[in-house]
């Protein structure tokens, strides 16, 4: 169930209109689907479902719902599958964040798509992603993905060895590495968490200005 300000179809209830209370009726997911997951963006929601598949709905502009989609004032009100041609055997974590989504897929592949500008998909390019790619973000030599939380400009990713790598913009240093440099890929070094420590959960902020924070 979804409430709150629902003028961008991020409620998932068909409607665009504003809910003060989780309502009677669930989110209509597909006949006899339930969720497992959810991530709440700027402007859309994305959930994972029972059979591991994605559907994401609200403000589609810059491609973070993943269903080819680039029209910049189109909305999908209600959950929509996300093209499942590069999500393999499915979806096992999601951060939906402001015009960019991100995946951790089964086998511990990470995939991002969306608005590219600030490095927040972490291919290293500016470019737009209208469903997920092909192409895997690299974690790096042996490395693979946990978990991932995204927000405005930025994306923080744990790692199977539970190390943690955060890319994107960085202006207000919310990559974690002690500086303000921004990266394009994620650092072939970790984030020093503090002798002994690893990640077991990481959460990323930031307001609609990209004052951005991460904590873990």
């Amino acid at each position: 169930k979804c409430w709150g300000y629902g003028g961008n179809g991020q409620l998932g209830y068909g409607d665009t209109t504003t809910k003060n209370a989780p309502p009677a009726t669930p989110v209509d997911l597909g006949a006899g689907r339930t969720a497992k997951a959810v991530s709440c963006g700027t402007y859309h929601t994305c959930a994972i479902l029972d059979d591991d598949s994605l559907k994401c709905w609200g403000t589609a502009g810059n491609g973070q719902l993943g269903v080819g989609n680039n029209d910049l004032v189109s909305v999908r009100s209600s959950p929509t599958a996300v093209d499942p041609t590069n999500l393999g055997a499915g979806v096992k974590s999601v951060a939906a964040g402001n015009g960019h989504t991100c995946a951790v897929l089964n086998d511990g592949s990470l995939k991002c798509w969306g608005n590219g500008m600030s490095f927040p998909l972490g291919y290293g390019d500016y470019s737009y992603r209208y469903t997920p790619p092909a192409q895997n973000v690299n974690l790096g030599a042996g490395l693979t993905a946990k978990s991932v939380s995204a927000t405005y400009h930025h994306t923080c990713v744990i790692l199977n060895d539970d190390t943690l790598k955060c890319y994107g913009n960085n202006g207000y240093a919310q990559l974690g590495y002690g500086d303000t440099t921004q990266r394009t890929v994620p650092d072939a070094s970790a984030i020093d968490l503090g002798s002994g420590k690893t990640a077991t959960s990481v959460s990323t902020g930031s307001d609609s200005m990209s004052y951005g924070f991460t904590c873990a």
